[in-house]
């Protein structure tokens, strides 16, 4: 695997930091580099939040990305700002809940996933960050999608604990959603 840089960016709440969390985790506890740099407007909650998480066999020389490889867009001010930047044949994966418009970059790798919609058949709406690590992990697996999920498991605060269920169902449908849309 050479290093692969990730952008997760969203609405503040929306779990973009967390999400990244758990891509840093898992790939700490499976022997690699990582840089998890977190971001957010000063208002936080309903404000503009994104992550930075580069993964690599070798040491990373910067935490700073320009063209990400991977941007997860879990809204339209998201998909607006890295549709242009993510790199070339790299993977923009978008939650089309909150937005109707096509990804028209045909250099990349794109998927329109309804994030709001999976997360209320699974029964909790803060899930969409988790749909959205699996369908990314369908379309570039940096780690196997039970690596993940056991890192979850092994870093989620005990109060959340009960929530690991849908967590992972929720991954685990973002997962297969993308492989059956691409």
């Amino acid at each position: 695997m050479d290093e692969t840089s990730i952008i997760i960016s969203g609405f503040g709440g929306q779990g973009t930091l967390f999400a990244g969390q758990v891509l840093a985790y898992a790939s700490m506890d499976n022997g690699l580099e990582v840089t998890w740099i977190p971001s957010y407007g000063p208002e936080m909650r309903g404000g503009t939040a994104h992550c930075t998480v580069i993964v690599s066999e070798e040491a990373i020389g910067s935490p700073l990305v320009r063209n990400p490889d991977v941007v997860l867009a879990l809204n339209l001010p998201s998909v607006d700002k890295y549709e242009t930047l993510v790199k070339e044949g790299g993977v923009l994966v978008a939650n089309s809940s909150l937005f109707d418009r096509e990804i028209t970059r045909q250099s990349i790798k794109s998927l329109l996933i309804p994030v709001n919609k999976i997360a209320e058949e699974i029964g909790l709406a803060r899930l969409g960050n988790m749909i959205m690590v699996g369908a990314m992990l369908a379309l570039k697996p940096i780690l196997p999608l039970e690596k993940v999920k056991e890192a979850l498991g092994n870093h989620i605060p005990e109060r959340h604990k009960k929530t690991l269920p849908m967590n992972f169902e929720a991954m685990d449908k973002g997962y297969r959603f993308a492989k059956d849309h691409l």
